[in-house]
């Protein structure tokens, strides 16, 4: 690890275990629902130069982070859904300027894994969700 900062615990502890499986089970059933739209949106986020690594927003309440993609209610979601990518994690100090290269060592293979930024309740953090298999 090249930082102990407070985004990298998060982002080293998100997929743990040890993570409350009752978030995960509401990240879990939302993110089903709109999946192949984030999807599509990680991948015109790639293609069109934007980003290596998008980061979707995912919160019951109002975020100043990302452009809202899903609206909640829109697709019987719960949680409102926002495009982003690291860069605005980064200009906005929640991803340090020495955790760039742990955050980008971390990240997994946007094709297969959508990267959450999930704001529930307490909880805030990364989490890397795999698509669903066509």
């Amino acid at each position: 690890m090249i930082n102990n900062s407070n985004e990298n615990a998060l982002m080293d502890d998100a997929n743990s275990p040890e993570l409350n499986k009752q978030i995960m089970g509401l990240i879990s059933e939302d993110f089903v629902k709109v999946s192949d739209t984030l999807k599509e949106a990680s991948y015109q986020i790639r293609k069109r130069g934007f980003s290596e690594n998008p980061v979707f927003v995912l919160t019951a309440n109002e975020a100043d982070l990302g452009v809202l993609l899903v609206d909640k209610g829109e697709m019987q979601n719960r949680y409102a859904f926002k495009a982003s990518y690291m860069q605005e994690f980064v200009d906005r100090k929640l991803i340090g300027e020495e955790s760039i290269l742990l955050f980008k060592e971390n990240y997994k293979d946007a094709d297969e894994y959508c990267c959450l930024f999930a704001l529930i309740g307490e909880f805030s953090g990364f989490v890397f969700v795999p698509y669903p298999e066509d």
